[in-house]
């Protein structure tokens, strides 16, 4: 999830109540459409969805293109102040560092939503960023991305 710097939190357990009441998705707004963001998350969204197009809402690819891009449509959810991805597996490890080099670009928060035990990296711009996690997630993404070559 990339987020809002100025609108989160920077104390974990208030950031994972922020999270939380975010991810509730309840802006009464659709969350396919970029234009309901912030101007750096929405620089952010245009970024990475030519890497990672987005499955829904404006600028998805039609039915005849979503071949040509197969594991890397994606799934983004888009709040006023935040803006969730969720990947496939086989395409997890590239995105995880698409998303945290993308976000560090465009100074909007990051957060390893997929982090071990609730440690996730919260990473806020001006922030050291954290070696890059060796979750759990890495070893399931491995196993779709061996899959997948067969």
């Amino acid at each position: 999830m990339v987020f809002d710097p100025l609108d989160a939190p920077h104390d974990r357990s208030h950031f994972i109540e922020w999270y939380k009441r975010t991810t509730e998705w309840s802006e009464g707004h659709t969350y396919d459409d970029p234009k309901v963001t912030t101007n750096a998350l929405r620089a952010w969204y245009e970024d990475i969805r030519r890497m990672f197009p987005n499955m829904n809402g404006p600028g998805a690819p039609s039915d005849d293109e979503l071949e040509r891009y197969g594991h890397r449509i994606t799934d983004y959810s888009i709040g006023k102040h935040a803006i969730y991805a969720a990947f496939a597996w086989s395409v997890a490890e590239d995105a995880y560092q698409a998303v945290r080099e993308t976000a560090v670009a465009h100074k909007v928060g990051f957060y390893d939503v997929s982090g071990d035990e609730g440690d996730g990296e919260i990473y806020f711009p001006g922030d050291q960023l954290r070696p890059p996690s060796q979750g759990g997630w890495r070893k399931i993404s491995k196993e779709f991305q061996e899959m997948t070559k067969q």
